[in-house]
């Protein structure tokens, strides 16, 4: 699932300059804030649709080229230097809490088991598994042949590849058929460009095979010599091109199979879980299209699944001489269908499972005796086990009011055993073993809070708050018993709100550090997501993008009507398209929060949605809408965070952002601070925390990020009085 997003438009040439304004008599624990940075304003007029804005802050927009130079110009050097003030800024108004954050760092990373392990799947004859080391930042890749008593081989130790690396992410780890070669995606820049490298597992030894500026992941042929992979877009960074590599040949060599030239799509190559198949799968907000080629013919032509046709998605997989598709047309909850594997256009799909207007159907497992769907009703993930045999069916019971529950590996096709997760929020993240002809459960591994972690001693609730046109929409709650509900509780509330993506309720153990010190969590399931159904994704995009903030806005006021909270103790959270809901609930109803949490906010919509050179822009006009109608321009211009900054109070704000960020560029929130800053009338905490070395995801590693989470704790405790307790 795609995230979120980039930057601006025209070229306006300008010089930045630093000054400090007198304090502003702020205080947090009783401390007069410092003086607060002061971004030149210089205008830049941008004008569409007869309509003219001016952008003072236009400059701060640097280029990769510029933020990578050896040497920097000065625009590069002063943006920087701009930058490093606000984070030197943000260090001086928080600074008392380090020794505090140092705390609340070493209590979240002390509940992660350090010595971990994933539960071992198999594939191809392998058991498969990953393991961290104590002290260690990153994983090593694993795999036993044929048992798992047999002797262990690390296929890969990412913290050796990591050792000479400020950022470093290893991905799309692909074996080879014939369980020789292991091909990987390696990125050292966070932007999420990678390299694809290939190691023989046999030797040790990494081949001299490079291919650089790629998606990580692809496909191997069965001839375990051609591989399939994603070359992304240079200024772009969309993935556009499918190229044929054999082992031993350059790169600058390898065949182009498939090149998508509408810049709207995603593309990317994968192997069909039977394995006969490979895929080349081109996603649009609203579109699919499939192309194939049997495993067995790596010289051949990939041929189209069926025709493109406007607003039709769907997914497909392959078992027995056919496929199966999961497909909105004439369904907008989604329908499962079927068609033989040498008959594929749509004509030949026969219907498996009809649409249903209360159920909205996710996703799907094959196996050759069963079926699993993933469904959604009511709000609540279902897994459907089909016997295809009988032709019986059952479903799991989970048993909580509020969830997450998912398939999760299950690379082998002959079996009984479903592999799938669970968590809630307050039981840790399950693996689970079912298997479906006995229906007996087996829990495989739990995750372990290091320290003891009680679900019993924790209330989770699901509560519907109605918003303002009348929809029921669900929120998710979880706090410790003893929590009071008369107002004074100071409460977390986070949501995302974007692309159907739904945030099911989930556990996660640093949450913990808010629950023991009397926070409850909510999570706002709201419109934009999928929760309620596929409508309710349309309902939260395009031209109701509004509902989406709306919806927000409407928990906050029920939690703080049922007593959960209070204005004074409410608490918000939102990252990438969720700080564009963060922005534009400061802009609606900043009176309702005491501090705002924006993550990587995606908030200069306008001008970033007019600039199709920036990453991943012209994917996004059919979520967002295109500025280059009026209709759509002036649409978004109504609740841009960036363009509706008034004179009026705001809440205190801390705002977070990556450098080197390819989905929300790094000046979009630096832009944004510098204009609240200069228009709010209260003296309220604003404070932008830029990480230098990494993007859209923060630092690499498993502990590292968890650094910026001490920080936001901190200050939220800090409001809540947690400081003077902290020092006795």
């Amino acid at each position: 699932m795609k995230f979120m997003k980039k930057a601006s438009i025209p070229l306006c040439l300008v010089v930045l300059a630093m000054a400090c304004q007198t304090p502003e008599n702020t205080s947090m624990n009783n401390k007069t804030l410092p003086p607060a940075p002061v971004a030149h304003k210089q205008d830049c007029v941008l004008t569409q649709h007869d309509h003219t804005r001016v952008d003072p802050y236009f400059w701060m927009r640097l280029t990769d080229e510029q933020k990578n130079a050896e040497a920097p110009d000065v625009q590069t050097q002063r943006v920087l230097e701009y930058l490093t003030h606000e984070n030197e800024y943000t260090e001086s108004v928080l600074g008392h809490t380090n020794e505090f954050q140092s705390q609340l760092y070493d209590e979240i990373v002390g509940r992660i088991k350090q010595d971990d392990e994933s539960v071992p799947y198999l594939d191809n004859g392998y058991w498969y598994y990953t393991r961290y080391e104590e002290g260690k930042e990153y994983p090593i890749h694993c795999r036993k042949k044929g048992s798992l008593e047999a002797e262990e081989e690390v296929m890969l130790n990412v913290n050796d590849l990591a050792e000479d690396h400020s950022y470093y992410a290893a991905s799309g780890l692909r074996v080879s058929p014939d369980n020789k070669i292991l091909v990987f995606g390696e990125d050292t820049l966070s932007r999420r460009i990678y390299t694809l490298r290939f190691k023989d597992l046999e030797t040790g030894e990494y081949l001299d095979d490079r291919i650089e500026n790629v998606s990580p992941g692809g496909a191997w042929a069965n001839d375990n010599q051609t591989f399939f992979y994603t070359s992304k877009n240079k200024v772009s960074l969309l993935s556009e091109k499918i190229f044929r590599h054999r082992l031993g040949e350059q790169a600058q060599n390898d065949e182009l199979v498939y090149h998508e030239k509408d810049p709207s799509y995603y593309i990317g190559v994968y192997r069909s879980k039977s394995g006969e198949f490979l895929i080349i799968y081109n996603s649009s907000t609203l579109v699919s299209d499939y192309h194939i080629l049997s495993s067995d013919d790596p010289s051949g032509d990939f041929q189209q699944f069926s025709s493109r046709d406007d607003k039709h998605e769907y997914s497909i997989d392959h078992i027995d001489d056919k496929f199966y598709i999961i497909t909105n047309l004439d369904a907008k909850n989604f329908r499962l269908m079927e068609t033989p594997d040498k008959a594929t256009h749509k004509d030949n799909w026969k219907e498996v499972i009809p649409h249903r207007e209360d159920v909205l159907l996710e996703g799907m497992e094959l196996f050759t005796d069963y079926l699993v769907l993933d469904e959604r009703k009511g709000g609540l993930t279902q897994l459907r086990i089909m016997d295809q045999a009988s032709g019986e069916e059952h479903y799991l019971d989970f048993g909580e009011p509020a969830y997450t529950a998912y398939i999760s590996t299950n690379e082998v096709l002959d079996t009984d055993e479903l592999r799938f997760g669970y968590t809630s929020m307050t039981t840790p993240n399950s693996t689970f073993d079912y298997n479906m002809k006995t229906k007996e459960r087996t829990l495989k591994k739990q995750q372990e809070v290091v320290g003891g972690h009680n679900p019993e001693d924790y209330v989770t609730e699901r509560v519907w708050a109605t918003a303002r046109d009348g929809a029921k929409v669900p929120i998710s709650i979880v706090y410790k018993k003893g929590f009071v509900m008369d107002g004074s509780g100071p409460l977390l509330q986070y949501a995302y709100g974007s692309y159907g993506s739904t945030v099911d309720a989930y556990f996660v153990s640093h949450r913990l550090s808010l629950l023991d010190r009397g926070f409850a969590v909510a999570i706002a399931h709201i419109r934009g997501g999928s929760m309620m159904g596929r409508q309710w994704y349309e309902d939260g995009k395009m031209f109701k993008k509004k509902n989406t903030f709306q919806d927000f806005v409407d928990c906050s006021k029920f939690l703080i009507e049922e007593q959960y909270t209070s204005p004074e103790h409410l608490y918000a959270q939102g990252g990438s398209a969720g700080g564009l809901l963060m922005g534009a609930i400061v802009n609606m109803n900043p009176e309702l929060y005491n501090l705002v949490i924006a993550a990587v906010p995606f908030v200069d919509v306008v001008s970033t949605m007019s600039d199709p050179s920036i990453p991943l822009t012209s994917n996004e006009w059919d979520e967002w809408g295109d500025p280059r109608e009026k209709d759509s321009y002036d649409y978004m211009l109504s609740y841009s965070p960036y363009d509706n900054v008034e004179e009026k109070d705001y809440p205190n704000l801390l705002v977070t952002t990556g450098l080197f960020d390819s989905q929300v560029q790094y000046w979009e929130p630096a832009k944004w601070v510098a204009k609240i800053r200069d228009k709010k009338t209260d003296d309220n905490i604003l404070v932008l925390k830029t990480n230098m070395t990494a993007g859209h995801g923060g630092a690499s590693g498993r502990f590292e990020r968890y650094k910026i989470t001490a920080l936001q704790y901190a200050m939220m405790l800090d409001m809540e009085g947690f400081m003077e307790e902290f020092r006795d």
